[in-house]
């Protein structure tokens, strides 16, 4: 395998090494604290119980009942499709459940009073995993580390790796390494609406493997790559055929994202450095950052990490209703059409994230909102240089009892100071996401990309 190391996680684990972090390492937690995950913890790390008033119910393993006749990667039915709102929020009552809304939600419906609001549906934790899955997760809690300040983590394989954080890089870890399934093919359309109608920027092939989370694999014989990405473009015809592959390890000072890209004008794979942070992200055409993808990806160095704590919030969630619409009808002018997103009450970890001393990045401070049954980032704001705030971001998680999980790929970025957001999303798409055999591993080589170039 080429052992090429992008330049730009090259700087961070140089800056890293020269302040000395790259020698701090985080311990793992005790095995007492370890059997929480059997006792008051569900077997991800979330609590068990209901809240105080029982707007959030107690978690009872998830929701897994696959409907007569469902195949993976087909659209999902809602289980939940004739349930009405509790209530909505409006600009006119947002400062009643203020406590319980992102900066970002706010700013929506303060700017589209008119257009804009948050049905508000009863809480259903449906989120699950195999149960191979769980077990890997109890073994984690005991033996996985983190390093440098965060940027690397060992002693993980095939669960979450920090189920009882410690620390903030610690939850985006857990976010980076949620359960999205082993080998999986979906297609997706990435959409820029300003103010009209939507406009395709791309439509994508995606195949993916998680080496990190196959069954039949261990620690021992990880690699340390938990996720091999190919992307091909396939629309619009102009763009149809330009690629991408990415290779991201669990160690981003020592080994670094490797990525590479096809350009339909080159006609050659090259590397690319550039595929991170905050590169404007050509899938999109540049409407978001190639770290917003999912609301974060990519490594932490860029960023101190604090762990706030864990709050009640309204979050997206059981999307599946939202899914089985036409593009035109959930991408309003402004801001999604909120006939069509879910929100329901859950707890969350909120991280912040502060630019770190010597590095640079366009969004210098961003907070999220992580599920604490998922481990998906929910939501997530992100402010200027000059403290305004700039974007917000959703997650549109899919119901996906076949894998079993709640899994977060779809999601939506708003910029504030342009007006305009771009929606990543796979309604009318022929494989919504899907679980597949698992791909070869010599698909996610530069070898592999210039192959299978067709133009």
């Amino acid at each position: 395998m080429n052992n090429y190391k992008s330049v730009s996680y090259k700087a961070g684990a140089m800056f890293a090494v020269l302040f000395g972090l790259a020698t701090s390492v985080h311990a793992a937690v005790t095995p007492e604290q370890a059997a929480r995950l059997q006792k008051d913890l569900t077997p991800l790390g979330g609590e068990r119980a209901a809240n105080k008033d029982g707007s959030i119910p107690a978690w009872d393993g998830g929701y897994t009942k696959i409907p007569a006749g469902y195949k993976s990667g087909q659209p999902r039915p809602d289980p939940f499709a004739n349930e009405k709102p509790l209530f909505t929020i409006t600009s006119k009552n947002m400062a009643e459940h203020a406590d319980k809304l992102s900066a970002g939600e706010k700013e929506l419906l303060t700017k589209y009073p008119n257009t804009y609001r948050m049905d508000i549906y009863p809480t259903h934790r449906t989120a699950s995993a195999p149960d191979w899955l769980y077990k890997f997760t109890v073994e984690n809690a005991t033996r996985a580390k983190s390093s440098a300040n965060g940027q690397s983590i060992e002693g993980a394989y095939g669960g979450i790796p920090f189920p009882i954080p410690q620390s903030g890089a610690e939850v985006m870890w857990n976010h980076l390494l949620r359960w999205k399934g082993d080998s999986v093919l979906y297609q997706a359309g990435s959409y820029v609406v300003s103010g009209g109608k939507p406009v395709l920027a791309s439509a994508t092939r995606n195949e993916m493997n998680y080496p990190y989370n196959f069954e039949d694999g261990s620690l021992a014989n990880f690699n340390g790559d938990f996720w091999h990405y190919y992307m091909v473009t396939t629309a619009p015809s102009f763009k149809s055929g330009e690629t991408i592959l990415i290779r991201e390890p669990v160690d981003f000072v020592g080994k670094g994202r490797q990525a590479w890209q096809y350009l339909l004008g080159q006609r050659r794979v090259r590397r690319a450095p550039s595929i991170g942070y905050d590169t404007p992200n050509s899938v999109t055409s540049g409407a978001d950052f190639f770290d917003e993808v999912s609301l974060f990806l990519g490594g932490l160095d860029r960023y101190d990490w604090k762990l706030v704590g864990k709050k009640e919030m309204y979050i997206p969630y059981n999307m599946n209703n939202f899914h089985l619409q036409k593009v035109d009808d959930v991408l309003g002018q402004n801001h999604l059409n909120p006939q069509f997103v879910r929100w329901e009450k859950h707890r969350v970890w909120v991280v912040e994230a502060n630019l770190a001393a010597g590095q640079r990045h366009t969004v210098p401070k961003k907070v999220f909102y992580v599920d604490e049954d998922t481990w998906n980032a929910s939501l997530y704001d992100g402010w200027d240089a000059q403290g305004r705030l700039w974007r917000t971001g959703s997650a549109l998680p899919i119901l996906a009892y076949d894998f079993p999980g709640q899994l977060l790929n779809p999601f939506m970025i708003t910029d504030f100071i342009k007006g305009s957001y771009e929606a990543t999303i796979i309604n009318e798409q022929p494989v919504q996401y899907g679980r597949v055999p698992k791909w070869p591993e010599d698909n996610y080589t530069p070898e592999a990309v210039a192959a299978r170039g067709v133009r």
